[in-house]
């Protein structure tokens, strides 16, 4: 399945700095949230609106904490 992300409106977050690595994210219709690379934004990862609820939960949880 292929989704367009033509239209799409990219935010960072706003804890990035400007010369940090960080990811776009886009919501991309029905719930679905795309990502990207914000420093090289070629293609992009689509998520369910589950698996992005997924994730969140786990970043805020500090499961991705070094």
């Amino acid at each position: 399945m292929s989704i367009d992300l033509s239209g799409a409106v990219w935010f960072k977050s706003s804890r990035s700095g400007p010369n940090k690595e960080c990811i776009e994210a886009a919501h991309v219709g029905t719930g679905q949230v795309g990502v990207r690379d914000s420093k090289d934004p070629g293609p992009a990862l689509v998520f369910g609106p589950g698996e992005w609820d997924v994730f969140v939960a786990a970043v805020r949880g500090g499961r991705f904490d070094l």
